[in-house]
């Protein structure tokens, strides 16, 4: 379900956005949408739940052997 908010830009970013849009043919929400999804990966920050839980898998330690083990095996066989 869409949430929406309230925001501030300064007039210049306004105007860039605005230029930016004509230039893609895209609405201002889709830009947004897609910035806001680009910062979001950046900062490693889930986006969807999927992503949530895929993340959160991976960081519990019993799902992760410790290095030495792996280099370890490799050596052996």
């Amino acid at each position: 379900m869409p949430v929406r908010r309230r925001i501030e830009l300064d007039d210049r970013v306004w105007h860039a956005l605005q230029h930016l849009c004509l230039e893609t043919g895209q609405g201002l929400q889709d830009i947004a949408d897609e910035a806001f999804r680009d910062l979001l990966r950046k900062k490693r920050r889930p986006v969807s739940l999927h992503e949530g839980l895929s993340e959160s898998l991976r960081m519990i330690p019993a799902n992760e052997q410790p290095k030495a083990t792996v280099h370890r095996l490799r050596r052996r066989g």
